[in-house]
């Protein structure tokens, strides 16, 4: 057991119930009206009622941690109050809040039974069956799979996926984020003349692109979204 992470656990335990003791109301108003529920709301308010039952499970919770780390810290006793520690933490505590208490506190977690094995919250794991094989052969754990029949049919090599819509024909532009018309126009351009074309030449193509595609693009030739197809031009 860690020294150090035992008094830094008790600290912040202490340091959580100042905490609460610091914001649980007077519940005076509340306790004085005994079991009659509806006369406690009646006398001291459905808030004040609500806020009480908020600060008993805040309380609840604060008891079962500090039971918890208790019986903890108690595990790493020798001997029979030890072995009882244990027990009673398996009934008090699932195994991951056990293995949470023990990181805080800094104790080893024991592998050996429990005394009150019906105590324990998680199921046993089901008990593993042991093959024997011979040192030759090894035996898998695991079931061979089917055998692959001889006819079975294969792919033809080379072939991709098959697309659900038509691919673009020769010369139509398939708009792709971040692309703009004078820059779809100057290339169409630069691929019919086989040189650099002009300012005035894109400007031109750029007006005629977007006469050929009005139903497309729209009013604004400056804005084109992704996956319109635009055709080109006819030749001049």
């Amino acid at each position: 057991m860690s020294v150090r992470r035992l008094l830094g656990t008790a600290v912040a335990m202490a340091a959580a119930a100042a905490g609460l003791r610091a914001v649980t109301p007077d519940l005076s108003a509340v306790t004085g009206a005994g079991p009659d529920l509806q006369r406690a709301v009646d006398t001291a308010g459905a808030d004040t009622v609500l806020l009480a039952a908020v600060a008993v499970l805040a309380w609840a919770a604060w008891l079962w941690g500090a039971l918890g780390l208790t019986v903890t810290a108690l595990s790493a006793l020798p001997g029979v109050a030890g072995a009882l520690a244990r027990a009673l933490t398996r009934c008090v505590l699932p195994a991951s809040a056990r293995r949470a208490a023990a990181v805080a506190l800094g104790v080893g977690l024991v592998t050996g039974g429990p005394l009150l094995a019906g105590c324990s919250t998680t199921p046993d794991p089901p008990a593993a069956v042991v093959l024997a094989a011979s040192a030759q052969q090894p035996v898998a754990d695991w079931p061979a799979p089917p055998p692959v029949p001889a006819d079975r049919p294969t792919a033809p090599a080379g072939t991709g996926p098959v697309t659900d819509w038509p691919a673009p024909a020769a010369g139509e532009h398939v708009v792709l984020r971040g692309d703009c018309l004078w820059d779809i126009a100057a290339a169409d351009l630069a691929r019919r003349t086989g040189g650099t074309p002009t300012d005035a030449g894109v400007a031109a193509a750029v007006a005629a692109w977007w006469q050929a595609n009005a139903a497309v693009i729209g009013p604004d030739p400056d804005l084109l979204l992704p996956g319109q197809v635009l055709r080109p031009p006819p030749a001049s």
